[in-house]
């Protein structure tokens, strides 16, 4: 491939959505900074490597907020009239308002808190799989993944688990990707709805308050003035979204790489100490957001010798990063035992995920209790004999049909 000609990421094609590696492996070897055209035919500069990609992510002149980027088709996908609510979240501002924002939210993800956490995570985990185990085969996508960390970021907000559903199904079709950009009506109609639903959320707390993260974040809006509305409804469906999908991905993505993985499977189940490793290993070999993190260049910017234009979109290609061969021996093996996996899955610097202990936590209790509960786990026979994988910017499989002996 030539560096003058953009490299496309070809998301309609289903051999790059099931495999990309072997493009980026391509992409990293072109160089550390590579121009690529992504869903919508936009333009981005790709930062291909690990130690480039670290340094970047603490790069103040990389903003986060996606009007400092000079294409402005980023913004009209948007609707025009909302651009400024579902812009007023902590993923997609800077200082000063990212930090005021971060800290209305922090104390809700200590590690003490989640720690306190897990037995409830323990007991739903078990109730989801009591519903399956019967059976001997079951979707772990939809009968696990999935509703686990959707009822834990409910119950942490106070949202009722029976409206998950209905906000699943708007927050997927404001934040699917695949080979084209997204319709902005498409968009603004899911928006309108999930608005609606957050501020009758919000009604209701008001008048009865209660000792969930919503019923706090209203405190602060009320009384202590520190979020204005639009912040508050952006805040809420940032959480609710961003506290599940990713979440979704790493722990299908993790039982996936495991059954396509059987001498490392086996090694999980023989030694469950492992798991905490395990779980970092599998953000590093294929974690939930692929091929990485967006920023926009507020100045011109050199990353690598490389000048990246005022404006211009960068992708910090964590996936790619991640399997670095600079940074990590053998970077295409699946290594449950590596004893160095600092990957970029979760970021880096003052934007490092909030939720990564709650994710980690869950991670390790799904996968344990699933690979301790489920003998003779396999994947079932499909028609198309192989997984679905969401096209896109989040990574993981869109449903994981497996069987298993009954009665575990």
């Amino acid at each position: 491939m030539s560096e003058q000609q953009p490299a496309l990421l070809p998301y309609a094609d289903p051999a790059f959505v099931a495999d990309p590696f072997p493009l980026y492996r391509q992409l990293r070897e072109d160089g550390p900074v590579r121009r690529v055209v992504i869903a919508g035919g936009l333009d981005a500069w790709l930062v291909t490597r690990y130690e480039d990609g670290l340094a970047a992510l603490s790069d103040s002149r990389l903003s986060s907020d996606v009007r400092d980027a000079s294409d402005t088709r980023l913004l009209r996908q948007l609707p025009e009239t909302e651009r400024e609510s579902m812009l007023s979240n902590m993923l997609r501002s800077d200082p000063p308002d990212h930090t005021r924002l971060r800290r209305l939210v922090s104390k809700a993800f200590t590690a003490r808190r989640v720690a306190g956490m897990r037995p409830r995570i323990q007991a739903l985990t078990d109730q989801l799989l009591d519903a399956v185990v019967p059976a001997g085969r079951a979707d772990l996508v939809a009968d696990f993944a999935l509703p686990l960390p959707v009822t834990v970021i409910s119950e942490l907000l106070g949202v009722p688990v029976d409206d998950r559903h209905d906000f699943q199904h708007w927050a997927d079709r404001m934040i699917r990707r695949g080979a084209e950009a997204p319709d902005p009506a498409v968009v603004n109609e899911a928006w309108q709805h999930m608005r609606a639903y957050v501020t009758g959320l919000i009604h209701a707390k008001r008048a009865h308050p209660g000792e969930d993260l919503l019923s706090g974040l209203i405190t602060a809006r009320d009384e202590e003035q520190q979020l204005s509305e639009d912040e508050l409804i952006a805040m809420v469906f940032l959480l609710l979204v961003a506290g599940y999908i990713t979440t979704v991905n790493l722990i299908g993505g993790g039982i996936a790489m495991l059954l396509a993985h059987p001498d490392q499977l086996e090694l999980l189940r023989s030694d469950s100490e492992l798991l905490p490793g395990a779980i970092e290993e599998f953000l590093r070999y294929d974690g939930p957001v692929s091929p990485g993190i967006a920023r926009f260049a507020r100045e011109d910017v050199e990353i690598a010798g490389v000048t990246v234009p005022r404006g211009a979109t960068v992708l910090i290609g964590a996936a790619l990063a991640d399997r670095d061969p600079a940074r990590f021996p053998d970077p295409d093996r699946l290594d449950l035992t590596r004893p160095d996996n600092a990957h970029l899955a979760f970021g880096h610097g003052i934007h490092y995920c909030l939720g990564a202990p709650l994710a980690r936590l869950e991670g390790q209790i799904a996968i344990g209790t699933a690979l301790r509960r489920l003998p003779g786990l396999a994947l079932a026979a499909q028609p198309d004999d192989g997984i679905r994988w969401r096209p896109g910017g989040l990574r993981g499989p869109e449903s994981l049909p497996v069987t298993f002996s009954p009665g575990g």
